[in-house]
């Protein structure tokens, strides 16, 4: 098969595996009878810029040894077994296939670094920082700031060419956990503030109300199924 997109061309053989942006033009093409495994996600749901995941777009990745094999067949089995996605242990286990994915681009970059522009790079090298320090209470935009020893200012400009924020980025993440906690039976004994500051939230009513925005539920009706 071919897929094409912003002029890159892969030619995909049985087992590959390639991502595509299907909010622009793109074509998938075979020249005889294909089936095909197509697993969708919002962009941001990765740990990676929506740029960078762009200009990983059309690029052929094998399916036949390495990260695509391992990748490709646990999403192979996943969609032979549809029915363990649901409840808790399911929401767990497509977090699982979307981390393979996010680990999958990653080597992807580091094998073709010249892919990426340098504020690319930066901006997926911070999203990797924060994503390790979401427990921590003081992670700020400062804070990653120091550590990659650049400026705040240029800091939110990279970010902001993604069309977010360092500090919405932050919390999305954050509430993203704890969402995924609070419905997760092996949490269950533990308290939603105890859940709330697992993921840097420490004051309990700013959890609560920042939550409700996101969720449209308290944390304790999300907790319940609500």
């Amino acid at each position: 098969g071919l897929l094409i997109q912003d002029n890159r061309e892969a030619v995909l053989r049985p087992g590959d595996l390639a991502i595509y942006d299907t909010s622009r033009p793109y074509t998938l093409t075979f020249e005889e009878r294909a089936r095909l495994m197509v697993v969708m996600f919002p962009c941001d749901a990765l740990a990676l810029p929506s740029d960078c995941v762009g200009q990983l777009a059309a690029v052929r990745m094998a399916g036949n040894a390495g990260l695509g094999a391992l990748v490709g067949q646990f999403i192979r089995q996943l969609s032979e077994n549809l029915d363990v996605l649901n409840g808790p242990s399911g929401s767990r286990l497509a977090a699982n296939a979307l981390d393979l994915v996010s680990t999958l681009l990653h080597a992807e970059m580091d094998i073709t670094p010249d892919r990426l522009t340098p504020q690319a790079l930066l901006a997926v090298s911070a999203r990797e920082y924060i994503e390790a320090n979401l427990w921590d209470p003081q992670l700020s935009p400062a804070a990653v700031a120091a550590a990659h020893f650049i400026s705040t200012r240029h800091l939110h400009n990279v970010f902001h060419e993604s069309g977010t924020t360092v500090a919405s980025w932050i919390r999305g993440r954050r509430l993203a956990g704890a969402g995924r906690d609070l419905r997760d039976p092996v949490h269950a004994g533990k308290t939603v503030g105890a859940v709330a500051a697992r993921w840097g939230f420490l004051d309990a009513a700013h959890f609560s109300r920042t939550f409700r925005d996101a969720f449209g539920a308290s944390p304790s009706d999300w907790r319940r199924g609500a």
